[in-house]
């Protein structure tokens, strides 16, 4: 067969002793890996990587004339594989038809050093980000909860939707953003595709409305200032502060963490390189790192506590770590290897 030919995957025992690589697009990924599966993979993650089972240099970043160019590599001796995600984030793809947020997710074989898989980054991105939302919620939110709030309709909003109502059956689901066009073109479609939930996803054309009053809200914007008031957070409110991924974002109301009970990280360090939502204030003297409650992965391993109180305010600083690409794509690799899902490229 001539090198660089793209045969469907016939089956798993050919494709784990080929010297192939599979390919796995949006489609093949959804096939083999629900939002569920993604939660429990990020859950397991983060109590690994606070086991320290990663090795996870901290994110490369060029800053373009054009958008940001990330790069996120990992390795685990405990999973025999290493993984490179290369994740660009573009502001004018949307005018271009494409996200905002593209890449893709290179899987490696940790004993040949050979590239077993190259999957959807861009998916895969917006799946394990949302994820890590969800497993926030699920661990630290309310049992009482009904409704949640999304700021942001971009790329990885109707993953961050999906990852709310996979843990929690939600009454409404209130959505803002910039464009109040976009905002109802986005509860519309999503209504659509999560009609099964039986929740109403309602369009809002203000933010502080949106969250007023709302058990779980996310923050998924590329915003340099806040995109909401805090004094709008409902008293026992899980947040999940997704976007602010450089010095210069800043989404979350820094005047929060005069209310909040609890502030947990996907990784302090990798917060504390990088998240306006964090560095800023803890620079002006509106936050200090006595107010660290620590990683949630500690928190899965019973090491910090969880919530104390039915009316604290968590904060779940969330700036996306190299291990969970890792993880999640190895996941997704056996489940797809197993499937016979994919298109293995010789």
């Amino acid at each position: 067969m001539p090198a660089g030919f793209a045969v469907q995957v016939s089956s798993a025992s050919e494709t784990k002793g080929s010297e192939g690589m599979l390919l796995l697009n949006k489609e093949d990924i959804k096939k083999v890996f629900s939002m569920a599966d993604a939660i429990e993979a990020d859950k397991e993650c983060y109590m690994a990587f606070n086991r320290g089972e990663f090795e996870m240099p901290q994110r490369a970043v060029i800053s373009g004339k054009d958008g940001n160019y990330l790069f996120m590599p990992a390795y685990s001796e405990k999973l025999s594989a290493a993984g490179l995600k290369i994740v660009n984030i573009m502001p004018g793809n949307p005018a271009l038809g494409l996200p905002a947020s593209i890449g893709q997710v290179l899987l490696i074989d940790g004993k040949t050093g050979r590239v077993v898989s190259m999957m959807d980054g861009t998916y895969v991105t917006a799946l394990r980000t949302a994820a890590a939302s969800g497993a926030a919620f699920d661990l630290f939110g309310r049992t009482d909860a009904e409704v949640g709030a999304i700021i942001g309709t971009g790329s990885q909003a109707m993953s961050q939707l999906e990852a709310m109502l996979t843990g929690r059956s939600l009454r409404e689901v209130r959505v803002a953003g910039r464009d109040m066009k976009k905002t109802l073109v986005f509860a519309e479609e999503a209504q659509r595709v999560f009609e099964h939930h039986g929740t109403e996803i309602i369009a809002c054309d203000d933010t502080n409305a949106a969250v007023d009053g709302a058990d779980f809200v996310i923050l998924v914007t590329t915003s340099s200032k806040p995109v909401c008031s805090a004094e709008f957070f409902k008293k026992g409110a899980v947040i999940s502060a997704v976007g602010a991924y450089t010095y210069d974002m800043q989404e979350l109301d820094p005047e929060v963490f005069k209310r909040c009970g609890k502030i947990y990280f996907d990784s302090e360090e990798a917060v504390l390189s990088e998240s306006g939502d964090i560095l800023r204030p803890l620079d002006e003297g509106m936050l200090s790192k006595d107010q660290f409650t620590g990683d949630i992965g500690d928190c899965l391993l019973g090491k910090i506590p969880g919530r104390e109180s039915e009316n604290e305010i968590i904060v779940f600083e969330n700036v996306g770590i190299g291990a969970l690409d890792l993880y999640t794509a190895k996941k997704i690799y056996e489940k797809a290897i197993d499937a016979k899902v994919g298109t293995e490229w010789e």
